[in-house]
């Protein structure tokens, strides 16, 4: 159910300051039966105190069963029904990075990886290589790469891996099926337009396939990064703004450009971030630095989510740990409603995201008593929050910070 008109007429503007944040696939499973999660794992003492002061419960953010990718896992924390507000990955980055993304342009999102002699895909993520060999590829793809089949093609790095493809000319359509296959040791699936009929979308499938063969053309004698997978094919969309849905003056406070791209979709202003995401401290002082100008935060963590999916159960608990450690900053700027949980879990047993339930702490004032006392999967099913899905969390931050009216007669 789309809440968004609702919530439109019932929201109202406060001085109550809510900061979400987003441990990125925080979400985990024991190695073994009965051992614990990365969560419980890690040591927290910081969060674990939170906890105790808190109300905790279980999130499904999209759907039981649906393992969400990072746009409509967020889109839902933001309250945007996943299931109306559709976008794909490749719009969400070209946002986020700035790129020159029009109307009638298609985005799309590209991991580099590494081919065997066979063409088969060995590494989807072609060892993550750095930012700067990332820009080296992708200038190199730029001098030999403008145009396939009449359309204009420009190239964007993202980080790491992923790069961004802007499609430019007539007649391009975005309900086109990915080339990234999702496993190693299968060849780049080819694309195809969804609907036989659809001559539009037929015409962008041909051109991704056409570039995918000149891509490895081009980049066959590196060592390393000599193929693309393709994914997230989409064009320019149009959501409604949380300031006039919500009534909320809001900022995101993220590195990678994809959240970055979904934050500037429903109207945040995106904060400039001093470092890396191995150095997270940039967000905190730039969470510091502008308190005074927004009453919305959203603060996202990344590493969490890479080290699930890199299969390092050990490397994700520490994440965790270097956020607790974070977190009295955080708790120092005295939110009135603080709000921490994850778009979607990533076990590192499986090495991709996952359909299980995240866990959600809330604290805020007018809260039940709670049993939890950790930050845990197991902690939060004892929670007196329960079991929600994710477009219910915005309306409970909303009410707990006093932004609600009463609905209804």
């Amino acid at each position: 159910m789309d809440l968004l008109p609702i919530l439109t007429e019932l929201s109202q503007k406060t001085p109550t300051k809510i900061l979400l944040v987003v441990l990125d696939g925080v979400g985990g499973l024991p190695q073994t039966p009965g051992g614990p999660t990365e969560l419980a794992a890690a040591h927290t003492p910081n969060l674990d105190a939170l906890a105790q002061k808190s109300a905790l419960g279980l999130l499904t953010p999209v759907y039981p069963g649906l393992a969400p990718g990072s746009g409509p896992g967020h889109l839902s924390l933001f309250g945007y029904d996943p299931f109306k507000y559709l976008v794909g990955r490749g719009a969400l980055s070209a946002i986020g990075i700035g790129a020159d993304f029009k109307d009638g342009d298609v985005a799309v999102r590209g991991n580099f990886a590494t081919l065997d002699a066979a063409g088969l895909v060995k590494d989807r993520r072609a060892g993550r290589p750095s930012d700067a060999e990332n820009i080296r590829v992708v200038s190199k793809l730029k001098a030999a790469i403008h145009e396939i089949n009449g359309i204009h093609v420009t190239f964007y790095t993202e980080s790491e891996h992923r790069f961004v493809v802007i499609l430019r000319g007539a007649d391009l359509g975005e309900k086109v099926s990915d080339t990234d296959p999702q496993k190693t040791g299968v060849a780049p699936l080819k694309s195809h337009a969804h609907d036989a009929g659809d001559t539009a979308s037929a015409k962008t499938a041909s051109v991704l396939n056409a570039l995918t063969a000149r891509i490895q053309e081009v980049l066959g004698d590196e060592p390393q990064i000599n193929g693309a997978l393709f994914r997230g094919i989409s064009e320019k969309p149009k959501f409604p703004r949380m300031s006039q849905v919500y009534k909320v003056s809001a900022a995101c406070v993220a590195s990678y450009p994809m959240y970055k791209g979904v934050a500037s979709l429903v109207g945040m202003d995106v904060l400039l971030v001093e470092g890396v995401e191995d150095a997270p401290e940039g967000k905190v002082k730039a969470l510091q630095e502008h308190w005074d100008n927004y009453d919305f935060f959203y603060l996202h963590f990344k590493k969490t989510d890479s080290t699930g999916e890199d299969g390092n159960f050990a490397e994700k608990a520490h994440k965790v740990e270097i956020f607790d450690h974070l977190l009295p900053d955080l708790l120092a700027l005295k939110p009135d409603v603080l709000a921490i949980t994850g778009d979607h879990s990533t076990p590192s047993i499986i090495k991709a995201h996952s359909w299980h339930p995240v866990p959600l702490l809330l604290h805020a004032p007018l809260l039940r008593n709670d049993p939890a006392q950790r930050f845990t999967e197991d902690e939060a099913a004892k929670g007196s929050l329960g079991y929600l899905r994710g477009v219910e969390l915005m309306p409970l931050l909303l009410a707990h910070a006093g932004k609600l009216q009463k609905y209804g007669a």
